[in-house]
């Protein structure tokens, strides 16, 4: 209902400016009765950028007139649920920040209100959204559907209402920012090689390779290695130095082994994009150390001592700050623009979300950043600091969601602070920890979505220590998204396969257990099998194993090459073999309510969205919607004949 009526808002604000959209062929030539009653009004930028503008003086008095008449009677019709008055759905989500139509305004509709809505639901229900549908398309948007299903979707795995979150929180770096990979973490590969150069490492041979490494992989730090584990921690794929092991080879090292990501000292798990020119350097770096080419002056090193080199190097790169130096210089090098991601920004400040921006980098470097982020997309000289009610830099996550450190403000445009003892909104502070932050709001928990691009530091740390909502942006979905439409036809090849391959294995099975029941003077499972004669049973089972030979050397080659479209080493980001989830799945699942590829996907979703997780299939309900859709067709099929 308040998806609804949030649309009639938009209608309203909209249709004056709307070009009458050309009739689809059989498209009744009638106005929507949604839009016979509307009065024309003037663009929602129009009216955005007005509001922002608060030195621009009104030119027409009559026209801001009418948008307040506009306003209290919107306001008039409509109420919004209170922290105070929600309570709980159905679906255990709270309605604070629901619209509802008052009660007296329901009354005052009379008789064409209650015939309007007269009859059975389900077919008043119907109606409307085949409405809805048609107009949706008519006003060229897309519907939540179609929208879903695209590289650009917002995923959902814990259901999400939207109007109830009061503040959305921001990460920046690789969240409002996104670099060019090759770019930014070449950059830091190349810093982080010349410390290891400086300290006596071979390094002037080695070339930074993204394409070596994935998110989601974990650095076995003990052997060298870097792995691919299922949901269940099971490793499924491997590398040594920068050579991908055999299927044998995996089985043999971890075949009785699961990662554990407890165990800091043996797995680093590659949360984020700012892992992969860690992980590159540490593997190439391993090929170094197996081919005796360390310096025997750097001492006996094994893995984990080579690891703590890389790590070491790295961290001396960010530290130093030529990196970052470098970036500001030429932010344009180094950033991909995005400009509907400042507006889907507006959107949200504009529905009444209290804004925040909590990163880890220092205030010269993010006021750079977004100012060349967002500043050129933001309309009537609106700045990037406009959009937040808070900023917080330097915030030092994950311990920003766990301790609590010392709070400063930044008082000057060249970054002087001074300390303070408690955040006002409108401000800009270095430290301080979440826990001040919902003191300063006087709003806590789950009233609250958090959205970043690092699974430990931004979204399981907030979840588990404050109960926040929280949502990933992982920019790879697209990339996945696509390689998947790309490899729908291989996989149906591959999937038919196996799936005779079952079929004769069961027939193989079946005379095999017949053939042992023989053998010690026992029936068959069938009289059928039983009276089978000998040769011809064991001929039966010869053409079957053959055949299933066969299909295995089809198979397996097939099976190696799935996901190479996203990636030739480790295949696809999600999925862990053909039909297991990935360890990176496991955690997005475990910690994220939402994810997606990129923030300004919220653009296509409004900010009242109500984002409902989808169906968690197990195997049993598969064979149950299997058999339920043979029903489906076989009752087609049978109509179908009686109808010819």
């Amino acid at each position: 209902m308040a998806d609804a009526t949030e649309l009639v808002r938009l209608l309203r604000l909209q249709v004056a400016l709307q070009p009458s959209p050309p009739q689809r062929a059989g498209a009744s030539q009638r106005p929507h009765r949604l839009l016979g009653a509307l009065p024309r009004r003037r663009s929602p930028l129009s009216l955005r950028c007005r509001a922002l503008d608060a030195s621009r003086p009104a030119a027409v008095e009559g026209e801001r007139a009418e948008e307040d008449d506009f306003e209290d009677e919107e306001e008039s019709y409509f109420s919004v649920t209170s922290s105070g008055l929600s309570q709980v759905d159905y679906l255990g989500q709270s309605t604070r920040g629901d619209l509802t139509v008052r009660r007296e305004r329901l009354e005052a509709l009379g008789g064409n209100g209650e015939s309007t809505l007269h009859g059975p639901i389900e077919e008043i229900a119907w109606k409307e959204a085949g409405e809805a549908e048609t107009l949706l398309h008519d006003l060229g948007i897309a519907d939540p559907f179609s929208v879903r299903h695209s590289p650009r979707g917002i995923f959902c795995t814990r259901t999400l209402n939207l109007r109830s979150i009061s503040v959305i929180g921001y990460d920046m770096d690789y969240t409002l920012i996104h670099y060019n990979v090759m770019a930014w973490e070449g950059r830091a590969y190349d810093y982080g090689m010349d410390n290891l150069k400086s300290m006596g490492f071979p390094v002037d041979d080695l070339k930074f390779d993204p394409d070596l490494v994935i998110r989601g992989l974990i650095m076995d730090k003990e052997k060298g290695n870097l792995v691919k584990a299922d949901r269940f921690g099971y490793i499924k794929r491997a590398m040594h130095g920068t050579q991908m092991l055999s299927t044998p080879s995996v089985s043999e090292i971890y075949g009785r082994e699961l990662v554990d990501l407890r165990k800091e000292s043996r797995w680093e798990f590659l949360n984020t994009f700012f892992s992969v020119s860690e992980a590159v350097m540490f593997m190439q770096m391993v090929d170094k150390l197996d081919q005796g080419l360390v310096p025997a002056e750097l001492g006996p090193l094994d893995y984990k001592g080579l690891y703590n080199a890389v790590s070491k190097a790295l961290f001396r790169a960010h530290v130093e700050g030529q990196l970052k130096r470098e970036i500001m210089a030429e932010p344009e090098r180094f950033v991909e623009p995005d400009p509907e991601l400042p507006l889907a920004l507006l959107d949200q400040k504009e529905a009444g979300k209290k804004l925040l921006l909590i990163t880890n980098s220092d205030y010269h470097y993010t006021n750079k950043m977004m100012n060349h982020a967002f500043n050129r997309f933001l309309p009537n000289d609106v700045g990037w600091r406009d959009l937040f009610e808070m900023v917080i830099v330097s915030a030092r996550k994950p311990e920003f969601f766990q301790l609590s450190h010392p709070l400063y403000e930044v008082v000057t445009d060249d970054g002087l602070m001074r300390p303070c003892f408690k955040a006002t909104s409108g401000g800009l502070y270095s430290g301080g920890s979440a826990q001040m932050v919902e003191k300063s709001l006087d709003i806590h928990g789950d009233e609250i979505l958090y959205v970043g691009d690092h699974i430990y530091t931004d979204v399981s740390q907030s979840k588990v220590h404050l109960r926040w909502r929280t949502a990933l942006i992982c920019r790879e979905l697209e990339d996945e998204f696509d390689a998947l439409v790309q490899s729908h036809g291989q996989k149906e090849k591959l999937v038919t396969l196996i799936q005779q391959k079952e079929i004769v294995g069961d027939l193989f099975n079946q005379l095999r257990l017949a053939q042992q029941r023989r053998s010690n003077s026992r029936p068959a499972q069938t009289l059928a099998a039983t009276c089978m004669d000998d040769q011809e049973l064991t001929e039966s089972m010869q053409k079957l194993l053959i055949v299933m030979q066969r299909l295995d050397e089809k198979i397996g080659p097939m099976l190696e090459s799935d996901g190479e479209l996203f990636n030739k080493r480790w295949g696809w980001l999600s999925r862990a073999g053909l039909w297991d989830k990935s360890h990176l799945t496991r955690q997005i699942e475990k910690y994220a309510d939402i994810y997606t590829s990129r923030v300004s996907n919220f653009l296509h979703y409004t900010p009242f969205m109500y984002f409902q997780s989808q169906e968690q299939v197990n195997t049993h309900t598969i064979f149950c919607a299997v058999n339920f859709a043979i029903f489906l067709l076989s009752c087609l099929l049978v109509w179908e004949g009686h109808l010819y």
